[in-house]
């Protein structure tokens, strides 16, 4: 199995080498075995291992070079010396040089599984508080920045930063690709939280056996598989804040265990006996309604009021059009910085037909046409024939809510009216014959919509 801790065992006596790797696979270890202190330099020059085992006494390359190498090239990995001829100087410069543990032989089988179980738990708290740190540094470095020079959204984050020291929870709103996780780490940045970690997970993405996992953890030998202790999310996020993305999608049994993290302040690992406290800020997020998710039973109402002490709701793109400018340049920038390339502008012609554009999939599509247009311009202007076809034919027409509402038929079709007016530079003979009705007909919609041209 793919997911089997790797063990490397060192031990030029081949029954002590054999006796090693029978007690360690049938604890469920991979096991890589060797009787050359020489073959074992080179294995760890290939992989890491996070636990090695070796003999002390050795031709060649003793147990005590082994150490010195492999601590310097894996400061993670543990080194559990094993020696028929032990010695008080040597257990202690076995400590010195970072060896995890010193068995003498004869050894007891349970003494060694036990040992090194230990050592492989280490090894991986180890890597998980160096994940976690370099997560807390990166944070503490970045600065979360919101492109936008809309009225609606400056008073977004206006409230945003006011909340953001409140540690109140928080629910925000908006359609796909809004940048909800965006705005989520905005207020944690301006948080008293910022130094702690920001966690985030799609409650859409699991089922909900594995959101129980990765929300709360299990215990080691929780289930089958289940060969080390795991911290859920809620735990990691402790003295930070977790964000909790499409929080509709989660069901009533794990919104009922979400309650009670919420009101009692702790979590209970899968498989264990005793509660483990927590101090989380949680920041939901939902592109559905969750008002009429609460009113046909499919959110909870207690929950919904829990999370819902601040509603923040993010507007689509297509109501903030003047930021499609601003955001396209924005991203110009940053793809042609990654792409090495010297692209300076956009077109005028390029950035009317991203105006009129109205983006199903909000800032994510706007950025992945801005990365596309980047990757196949090859120089320093941003052209039309560097945009997706359909789209330089505004051949994609959109349907969508505007707000809370749908559009009436009378919206859309004052909407098309004055887009085709625009493209034939208000000529009414020419844009009456597009729309399929006379002049006067045309002259007549013009006057009930309120449309001077």
């Amino acid at each position: 199995m793919n997911n089997r801790v790797r063990l490397l065992v060192v031990d030029d006596e081949l029954i002590a080498l054999k006796n090693l790797e029978y007690i360690l696979k049938k604890e469920g270890y991979e096991v890589v075995g060797t009787q050359s202190g020489v073959k074992a330099l080179k294995l760890l020059e290939e992989e890491e291992f996070p636990v090695v085992l070796t003999d002390l006494r050795m031709e060649k390359v003793n147990g005590m070079q082994i150490l010195e190498r492999c601590r310097q090239l894996y400061p993670y990995s543990e080194v559990i010396i094993i020696t028929a001829y032990a010695t008080i100087d040597s257990a202690v410069e076995a400590m010195k040089k970072g060896a995890y543990h010193y068995i003498a032989k004869p050894y007891k089988f349970d003494e060694v599984r036990k040992v090194v179980a230990e050592a492989v738990e280490k090894n991986r708290l180890q890597k998980e508080v160096k994940k976690l740190k370099e997560r807390l540094k990166n944070y503490e470095k970045s600065q979360v920045i919101i492109v936008t020079e809309d009225e609606n959204m400056r008073k977004l984050l206006q409230m945003a930063r006011k909340v953001a020291p409140t540690d109140c929870n928080i629910l925000i709103s908006g359609e796909t690709g809004t940048g909800k996780e965006l705005l989520a780490r905005y207020i944690h940045d301006h948080s008293l939280r910022a130094k702690g970690p920001m966690l985030a997970i799609n409650c859409g993405a699991f089922h909900e056996e594995l959101l129980a996992n990765e929300l709360f953890g299990h215990e080691k030998g929780a289930f089958t598989g289940a060969n080390y202790l795991k911290k859920g999310l809620i735990e990691m996020a402790s003295q930070g804040t977790l964000f909790l993305d499409e929080i509709t999608d989660m069901s009533h049994a794990m919104q009922t265990k979400l309650m009670r993290v919420i009101q009692e302040k702790e979590i209970m690992r899968l498989g264990g006996t005793s509660p483990i406290k927590v101090d989380v800020r949680f920041i939901a997020a939902t592109n559905q309604d969750i008002q009429e998710a609460v009113k046909n039973g499919r959110f909870r109402e207690d929950l919904y009021y829990r999370l819902n002490v601040v509603s923040l709701h993010i507007p689509p793109l297509c109501e903030r059009k003047g930021d499609i400018p601003l955001l396209s340049y924005y991203f110009l920038k940053k793809y042609a910085d990654s792409m090495n390339k010297d692209i300076k502008k956009i077109s005028s012609e390029v950035i009317e037909i991203l105006t009129n554009y109205d983006y199903p999939g909000n800032i994510r599509e706007l950025e992945n046409i801005i990365e596309r247009g980047v990757a196949l311009c090859l120089g320093d202007v941003l052209q039309p024939e560097h945009l997706p076809e359909d789209l330089r034919r505004l051949e994609i027409r959109t349907f969508r809510k505007r707000g809370e509402r749908y559009p009436t038929l009378k919206e859309q079709e004052k909407s098309y009216i004055l887009w085709v007016l625009k493209k034939f530079s208000g000529n009414k003979t020419r844009a009456a014959e597009v729309l399929g009705i006379d002049r006067v007909s045309l002259w007549r919609k013009l006057k009930r919509y309120g449309i001077e041209k």
